[in-house]
């Protein structure tokens, strides 16, 4: 794992020199004055995510929440929570004096997800939706922030990225679940990843790649100061690792 986690932090040197952002006028708020993502488009095509009967097979939920030592009484965000599989459990996991804050851009989805939660009668879950730049999320307020298997669905990664970091606790870590493959075929590279985050101010802490994933575990802190909007040097793409 030392050997892993070693060549991951090797991949930060690949921060690039800034890039043009164009016009501003037709990205969402959050997103003007930050720089733009260098990713092909996603095709409209692509892998699905098992079933949760078949992720529950793979102990996939429960493999994530003992690398991201997730224990009674923490906050958690799950972002990116389409129907709850991760919100499901993860609210058993916090107990009652834990929180867990599901959040996504699909409307419907997060209608669909509030009828499961009532059903399950899972008070210690609050529902909210955020946007493709912003997450919209309450300062100093989670010990976890879970991507599971939606960053590479970000959009605007830097002023998510931005917006996301000063929502976690001292102490706290984001947690990236995804595939290994180009972000136009739903995943995206490790040295992508690292990049990114590393643009925002996030350090890697742990990555892990385990079948029962269908990809890898990564796991970030925050390190030195957010930088300013203007000083962020996007990263150059990847196109597989």
């Amino acid at each position: 794992m030392r050997g892993a986690l070693a060549a991951a932090l090797a991949a930060l040197g690949l921060l690039a020199g800034c890039q043009p952002a164009g016009s501003d006028s037709a990205r969402a708020i959050g997103a003007q004055g930050f720089p733009r993502a260098d990713r092909p488009p996603e095709s409209a095509s692509g892998d699905q995510l098992s079933t949760e009967a078949q992720r529950d097979r793979l102990d996939e939920a429960t493999t994530v929440m003992r690398l991201a030592d997730i224990r009674p009484g923490m906050t958690v965000a799950d972002l990116g929570a389409g129907a709850g599989y991760y919100t499901m459990r993860l609210a058993p996991r916090v107990g009652r004096k834990g929180r867990v804050l599901a959040e996504d851009i699909d409307g419907a989805a997060l209608t669909r997800l509030g009828d499961r939660v009532q059903r399950e009668r899972l008070d210690n879950v609050s529902i909210e939706q955020g946007d493709e730049a912003d997450p919209h999320l309450p300062p100093a307020s989670f010990d976890r922030i879970f991507m599971v298997h939606m960053y590479h669905e970000v959009s605007e990664p830097y002023a998510f990225l931005w917006h996301l970091r000063p929502a976690l606790r001292p102490g706290g870590r984001v947690i990236v679940v995804d595939a290994d493959r180009p972000t136009a075929e739903h995943g995206i590279p490790p040295r992508q990843l690292f990049c990114e985050l590393a643009a925002v101010g996030f350090r890697l802490t742990e990555f892990v790649r385990k079948p029962e994933l269908m990809g890898y575990y990564a796991q970030f802190e925050t390190f030195g100061n957010r930088p300013e909007p203007s000083a962020i040097k996007p990263c150059k793409a990847i196109a597989k690792s």
